[in-house]
């Protein structure tokens, strides 16, 4: 076995190496840029060795500088990760030369099923069912509007060395087509250093589903069943679960023997994952292989008990598999949840700064619970634009589906994160969506059900009642501790009344407290609810339980009353006497400005161009700039009819939020 690994990658996949490195007795090597000096991967590290500038085409897809770390710390095998290099074949030329061990499949394998062009017509060829497209390289625009005519509209435009939604676009016109291919084209040059491009038969109502494989180097190889990865947004999966709930057994053993012999007849050995789009009546389709260990490879550890890092490992130290394909049962439910720095009000935006607070559910692992969160951050730590935006990977798992969904409910509930703008309320907004928790969902999925962006959720009156009371009852607490710390009677209870007016999302509601000392009994809307909790006035996550039922809130201090977060929703919570109530009411509402007539930048970010001029009429719809963070490209495009009026910046211009792009007259 491997005395010293080198993880060639960052973040919380580094970690998650590192993590079963140090459990099977592994010294391990860091890398790390500029950006990173202070990262969670390098302190958990055994060493630690820079390799450069911020940008990832100068540092951590640099083989030579990977290379370099490896000589300098004698490490004898490399795990990549996934992304930068961990499916590029001449990485693993390099190490092959210089005798290390490469934690992946086979140079061929790679070069293969890596490559999205070249697997399909390996998948062709080999009888595997596969979606219409078009494999052949894609001069320009133009040519990829005249293939996209052929295949039919809607067609998906990929880059061939692409992952992770990276370089995909759906093109529905020819304007999206044009626009779409440069835009793919220049996101897989940046993320991958190869801009080819290919297009296929973007397939309506489609649900995706995975096969993990995993193979040794003396002819054997397993699937360990499926995962559903259909919530995805911009083609990026944003919750993964294992297994799905809409596979039968015939389907999932179909699935799993076409992924085997697949990567059978390419030679493959290590974790890869074969993925497949399905439809309404089981029908899968290959649609590619990913050579590499994938994001949400937890949830299928979770259901299996195998440890997929560790067999990687043996596998590249050229042990056998220890277990049969009879011997991987599926048991119990897995979610996976990925938390981005991504803000859900503001169009998902990638958003960057420091973590002020950073405060994941504890993990644990019972016979009837787990709670696992895979991540590389740590609070005070800071989000950069050079990365991808992810923060953590929260994961829970259960005997079944519905109690793992309940189960990941109360885990997002007490996780808290300040600091940036981050997706966690549209996460637990998914998790009380009836199509989801039915399982009768597609990958449009989000766009079906939030056509015009996540604007928080409303709650229905069982869960406002709920919060009302508990509101009511931390009052309580908060009013006792200050009439304490006045000193204005001894007997302060006394100041504190029975009677309150608890106002949220729009509505008041009457409440009565009678308190003990194990908690209050609160009457609101003529039902009587038991409020129990530890809070005390100042902790930003109370725990309660109301009405024998769970409840997390996350609380934030204003004036008259708490800002509560739930399940989504955002609140100003106001607890008032009766009187404050009336007098409140005839406050008027303040109203924001009126930013209409300007474009304002949504992210911190790189201008890459303006696309219009200084007395152009826009049209709505027309695309005013682009921008690019977090390796993504994001057009922005006019809200309304309307004439420029001022350009304030141009292309290679670095913005921050909220900066005046353009105005309009």
């Amino acid at each position: 076995m491997f005395k010293k690994i080198l993880i060639a990658n960052r973040g919380e996949i580094a970690c998650r190496v590192i993590k079963t490195a140090r459990k099977m007795g592994i010294k391990t090597v860091a890398i790390y840029s500029d950006a990173d000096r202070n990262a969670l991967h390098v302190k958990m590290a055994d060493e630690a060795v820079h390799i450069g500038p911020p940008p990832a085409n100068e540092s951590y897809i640099v083989i030579d500088k990977v290379m370099a770390a490896i000589k300098q710390t004698g490490a004898e095998a490399v795990h990549p990760g996934y992304g930068f290099l961990s499916e590029n074949p001449k990485f693993a030329d390099a190490l092959n030369a210089a005798g290390v061990a490469f934690i992946g499949p086979p140079k061929g394998a790679i070069e293969k099923m890596g490559d999205k062009i070249t697997s399909k017509k390996i998948a062709q060829e080999a009888d595997v069912s596969t979606v219409p497209g078009y494999m052949g390289l894609i001069e320009d625009a133009e040519d990829a509007v005249k293939i996209s005519n052929e295949v039919g509209y809607p067609v998906m435009i990929k880059a061939s060395a692409g992952g992770g939604g990276k370089g995909m676009r759906i093109a529905w016109n020819d304007d999206e087509a044009r626009e779409g291919f440069q835009s793919s084209k220049n996101e897989a040059a940046s993320s991958f250093g190869d801009d080819r491009i290919f297009i296929e038969k973007f397939v309506t109502q489609p649900r995706h589903i995975e096969i993990q494989v995993l193979a040794d180097g003396h002819g054997n190889a397993v699937y360990l069943h499926e995962r559903e990865c259909s919530i995805q947004r911009r083609n990026q999966k944003v919750i993964e679960e294992a297994p799905s709930p809409f596979l039968d057994e015939a389907t999932r053993k179909a699935m799993g023997e076409q992924s085997v012999a697949l990567a059978q007849a390419v030679g493959y050995t290590s974790a890869g994952t074969v993925e497949f789009i399905v439809d309404g009546d089981r029908n899968f389709y290959f649609l590619e292989m990913n050579t590499r260990l994938q994001v949400e490879h937890p949830v299928t550890e979770l259901i299996t008990g195998v440890d997929l890092v560790e067999q990687m490992i043996r596998v590249a130290a050229g042990e056998k598999l220890p277990f049969a394909q009879d011997d991987l049962k599926i048991n119990g439910w897995a979610m996976e949840s990925r938390l981005y720095a991504e803000d859900p009000y503001r169009g998902f935006l990638p958003s960057i700064g420091r973590l002020t607070r950073y405060r994941p559910p504890m993990e644990e692992a019972t016979p009837t619970r787990a709670v696992r969160n895979d991540t590389g951050v740590f609070e005070g730590g800071e989000i950069s634009m050079y990365y991808d935006p992810m923060i953590a990977k929260l994961c829970t798992w259960a005997p079944d589906r519905a109690t793992a969904i309940e189960e990941m409910r109360l885990a997002l509930d007490g996780f808290e994160l300040e600091g940036i703008g981050h997706n966690l309320p549209f996460l637990a907004a998914v998790y009380d969506h009836p199509k989801f928790t039915s399982g009768k969902m597609t990958t449009a999925f989000i766009e079906e059900e939030y056509p015009d962006g996540f604007e928080g959720v409303t709650l229905d009156e069982s869960a406002c009642q709920r919060i009302a009371a508990a509101a009511a009852a931390m009052h309580r607490v908060a009013e006792i501790r200050r009439t304490r710390i006045s000193g204005r009677m001894d007997n302060h209870e006394r100041h504190v009344g029975d009677d309150w007016v608890v106002t949220l999302q729009g509505a008041s509601h009457d409440v009565t407290i009678t308190a003990d000392r194990s908690g209050a009994d609160v009457s609101i809307g003529g039902q009587s609810l038991r409020v129990e909790s530890d809070w005390a006035p100042g902790d930003p996550l109370a725990r309660l339980m109301v009405d024998g039922a769970p409840l997390v809130l996350k609380i934030g201090k204003i004036s008259g009353g708490f800002r509560v977060r739930y399940r989504g929703a955002d609140l100003k919570v106001h607890v008032r006497t009766p009187r404050q109530a009336e007098l409140a009411a005839l406050m008027p509402e303040k109203l924001p400005p009126d930013t209409s007539k300007y474009l304002l930048c949504p992210m911190p970010g790189l201008i890459v161009k303006i696309d219009v001029s200084e007395g152009d009429e826009v049209q709505e719809g027309q695309a005013l700039c682009t921008i690019e963070a977090m390796k993504m490209e994001n057009i922005l495009r006019a809200e309304r009819k309307g004439t420029v009026k001022m350009i304030n910046a141009g292309a290679g211009d670095s913005l921050a939020v909220d900066e005046v792009i353009m105005e309009f007259e």
